[in-house]
């Protein structure tokens, strides 16, 4: 009890120094733990930085984020650790961080699953900065890839910012990943028109396009037998970056040809019998 009185009489400073001569042991444990901790939690996260950077798959914004992850992970382990050389209950501690995360996840949700949606963009890449890309209702061209949201350029000039999860939830056409892509046209001629003749107007047309691939090789079909006219079909493959030009091409010297040659393009028409009572 005397020393108790003895400790309650002393000053605030003179408190703080005897109590680090009878601590000065789990002091020095915790100080040695925390300075090894933090330096551990420096190599470990540049190693694993160094790490997703070289592999070709992990984009640098998922390498820096994992590596961040890894050294606050290790930081939280490092302060627990600290914490547990004066005697201070960890299980606790724990119990409370666990809640406090449960429920800023719960806050949060919506934010976390947009990171979860740009690390999986990142990591699995269906589409790049610069490709043009189909999803939902959403068409443009990816200027930037964040792990909140992606940035697209519309094809008509305008800015559209698509959170993550909306991109990662739906199916993604990717309009430039492959090299070559197939274009396809169907021109309607009448019932009377040669069908033999319009398939070979249309190879000959494909054939005279530079930008036509020779394999696979152009396809000329009938493709439906309408109610007004017969559905004839061309298939050929193109360069990705020469198919919009060509269809336009190909769909404007159709006309022209089926025109020089005589073959009609209808328009839908019915017939209407009147009968009198």
């Amino acid at each position: 009890m005397a020393s108790g009185n003895t400790f309650a009489n002393l000053s605030i400073p003179e408190q703080a120094l005897l109590w680090v001569k009878n601590n000065i042991v789990e002091i020095a444990g915790a100080f040695a733990v925390l300075i090894i901790g933090l330096l551990v939690a420096k190599i470990v996260s540049g190693l694993v930085d160094r790490a997703l950077t070289r592999h070709p798959k992990f984009d640098p914004t998922v390498s820096t984020f994992l590596s961040n992850l890894v050294k606050y992970s290790l930081w939280a382990l490092v302060i627990v650790t600290v914490l547990a050389q004066f005697g201070v209950q960890t299980t606790s501690i724990l119990a409370a961080l666990g809640g406090l995360a449960l429920a800023v996840g719960l806050a949060l949700q919506g934010t976390l699953s947009n990171v979860a949606s740009g690390v999986m963009i990142l990591v699995q890449r269906p589409f790049r900065i610069g490709e043009g890309i189909t999803a939902g209702s959403i068409t443009g061209t990816v200027q930037q890839i964040g792990l909140f949201t992606t940035e697209l350029k519309q094809f008509d000039g305008l800015f559209v910012m698509v959170p993550n999860s909306e991109l990662w939830n739906q199916a993604i056409v990717n309009l430039n990943r492959h090299p070559t892509r197939r274009f396809e046209l169907i021109v309607g001629i009448g019932y009377d028109d040669s069908m033999a003749q319009a398939r070979e107007e249309l190879l000959a047309l494909a054939a005279a396009d530079e930008r036509v691939l020779d394999d696979p090789a152009p396809q000329a079909f009938v493709s439906s037998l309408d109610d007004s006219s017969v559905g004839i079909g061309l298939r050929c493959w193109c360069a990705t970056g020469d198919y919009l030009a060509l269809s336009w091409d190909l769909t404007e010297k159709a006309k022209a040809r089926f025109d020089d040659v005589g073959i009609t393009i209808p328009f839908p028409q019915r017939e209407v019998t009147q009968r009198s009572a």
